[in-house]
């Protein structure tokens, strides 16, 4: 039986940090779901380290539905949300329509990126009982626009929008807020004032939880790693050393 969503903000009340990681596929959420995690997430962060991408404005829906299919497959007792990708919630009805789609493949919330100007959006889904996650800070569907991954909420004008977005989703309901690469003493700030739980990666030890991108926690994708990410194992390397052994023997 599946954790219901107030587990999330239950926790905040009751004091207790959320651990979240990403899947992206069966196995690994199958092994995952044994794990205590309080969130799976499907994150478009598979555009990078699963399907080759330089980053992941070019995740499109068909890819969201074909993962978020098979992780809900894997999962009988976590939490599970699903992002949706760049493109896919720039009107409320579009919103609707692929937060629908992700409802249906087997996602317990969806996730989007950005404040106010997401607002009606986020209002939409939550009006059709959709849960929504929020996402503040860094925003990865933006980087190109933005020229990169900088953290966010340094200057007085940036941390005052950040503040003004942060309240606006949690009056509309949203269940959580990730806070990407945010100035951790905002971060910090942010995270005493909201009532519902946030969920940092990057922005410091303050956040009601953590989320990190499987691969960089296992040390499966050793072509680049976050400074903030602490691998705690080097599956990469494993892989390696057992198809070298499989090589080796069967030319032997």
């Amino acid at each position: 039986m599946k954790n219901p969503a107030t587990s999330l903000s239950d926790a905040k009340a009751n004091g207790r940090r959320l651990a979240c990681l990403t899947a992206y596929d069966y196995p690994t959420a199958r092994l995952l779901d044994d794990c205590g995690l309080d969130l799976i997430l499907v994150g478009d962060s598979l555009g990078m380290v699963v399907l080759g991408y330089p980053d992941t404005t070019k995740v499109t829906m068909t890819d969201m539905l074909h993962h978020t299919r098979a992780v809900a497959r894997g999962v009988k007792n976590t939490f599970v949300a699903s992002d949706l990708p760049a493109g896919s919630c720039v009107t409320p009805g579009l919103a609707l329509e692929n937060a629908r789609l992700l409802r249906d493949a087997g996602a317990d919330a969806v996730k989007i990126e950005g404040g106010l100007e997401c607002l009606p959006m986020v209002e939409a889904i939550l009006a059709d009982g959709i849960r929504v996650i929020g996402h503040l800070g860094m925003l990865p569907q933006r980087v190109i626009e933005e020229g990169g991954y900088h953290i966010k909420g340094k200057s007085t004008a940036e941390s005052e929008r950040l503040l003004r977005d942060a309240h606006a989703l949690e009056q509309a309901g949203v269940s959580a807020i990730v806070l990407e690469l945010v100035h951790p003493p905002l971060a910090s700030t942010l995270t005493k004032e909201l009532k519902c739980p946030t969920i940092g990666i990057g922005s410091g030890p303050d956040c009601d939880g953590q989320i990190l991108v499987i691969h960089d926690v296992i040390g499966l994708f050793p072509w680049f790693r976050p400074k903030f990410a602490e691998p705690r194992a080097d599956i990469a390397s494993e892989i390696q050393r057992a198809a070298r052994a499989f090589a080796a023997a069967t030319k032997a």
